[in-house]
């Protein structure tokens, strides 16, 4: 194959990866994945906030790759910190960076995995998209035993359906997703057991462990004309180590869903937050914060503690490979907050209480 044609179909793969092919307006009348009653962020067929962004079109999509000034990525960016061997269990709480947005939390005697991703693509196929630069922050068998997974939303680079069905036949952990995300987890192990929930909802994990499920600025698709049919999510932990706040994905909007957080559960003790894919920002804005936005984020929060993911793993958008860490010591340098209390994590580096 030409090395153009490589390109095109590398390229078209980062886009489905984002569930980019998603912005064009398919029509479809029925949901695949969820069928229930209307509410007010779900209109019988898609899921949606109030105050959220129009969709971008396809000729939106176009122009994007059409134009993007890429910045090349190295091949490989291996992570300065070896892989993490963690213990069987943790009385506090000990936090991982497996890679990308993927995390093992482990906490009050329980081992969560959030969006594990162990795939070498983060994309629908296995021949082209967005490829790991560097190996997950925990081998696959270095795993202690899961108790509960939990899933923000059905993009490629936060749900790797491959990944889940192997932990679920070797952990068989409670499995916690947004509205609609069951259906699609189950064609890959139709035995898992999922729990799904809507915003507002938790799950009690025992021992005064619970996870609670709440809005993200964000969307989802898994392919050409499922945007918004399945719901997506930030997820809160509770427990005797305090409040863990975690986002997969999000726009900062107008900072609303920072400022909720912080009035129903209090200012959280960790705060884990995307600063990476933000390029263009005309494009990304709505969807991804960047470096400056996720500070803003924790001002809001008023978090004791935050923890920087969704960079430096796989390329999806146009910064550099470096520029979020960059761009956040700058934002957290203007703000007066030093800067070991936002730290841009690497794979396999660990932060505990």
């Amino acid at each position: 194959m030409k090395r153009r044609s490589l390109l095109t179909v590398a390229s078209a793969a980062t886009v489905m990866t984002l569930g980019g092919v998603g912005y064009a307006a398919h029509r479809r009348g029925k949901n695949p994945y969820y069928r229930g009653p209307t509410s007010d962020h779900f209109d019988g067929l898609r899921f949606f906030l109030p105050e959220q962004a129009t969709d971008k079109s396809l000729p939106d999509v176009l122009r994007w790759q059409a134009k993007r000034q890429r910045e090349p990525w190295p091949k490989s960016f291996p992570s300065p910190f070896p892989a993490d061997r963690p213990p069987e269990r943790v009385a506090g709480l000990r936090v991982v960076l497996i890679g990308h947005a993927s995390y093992l939390v482990q906490v009050a005697g329980r081992n969560i995995l959030i969006d594990p991703v162990f795939a070498k693509r983060a994309s629908p196929v296995r021949f082209a998209g967005p490829k790991r630069v560097n190996p997950p922050g925990i081998a696959f068998a270095d795993l202690p035993p899961i108790d509960a997974v939990l899933v923000t939303h059905n993009h490629y680079d936060h749900l790797d359906g491959p990944s889940l069905a192997r932990i679920w036949q070797a952990h068989q952990p409670l499995i916690v997703a947004p509205l609609g995300n069951d259906t699609i987890l189950r064609g890959y192990d139709d035995t898992m057991h999922v729990e799904i929930r809507d915003w507002g909802q938790s799950v009690d994990l025992g021992d005064g462990l619970q996870v609670h499920l709440t809005p993200a600025n964000h969307w989802s698709a898994r392919g050409v004309n499922d945007r918004r049919m399945a719901l997506w999510c930030a997820f809160v932990i509770t427990s005797s180590c305090g409040v863990h706040y975690h986002v997969g994905d999000t726009g900062f909007g107008d900072g609303t869903l920072f400022s909720e957080i912080r009035v129903r559960f209090g200012p959280p003790r960790l705060a884990t937050l995307p600063i990476g894919a933000y390029e263009p920002r005309w494009f990304m804005r709505a969807q991804h914060v960047n470096p400056a936005e996720a500070v803003k984020a924790f001002t809001l929060l008023g978090a004791e503690q935050a923890l920087g993911h969704h960079w430096g793993t796989f390329q999806l958008t146009d910064e550099g490979i470096e520029r979020p860490a960059e761009a956040l010591a700058v934002a957290l340098g203007g703000s007066g907050i030093p800067l070991e209390r936002f730290l841009p994590l690497r794979p396999g580096q660990v932060w505990e209480v």
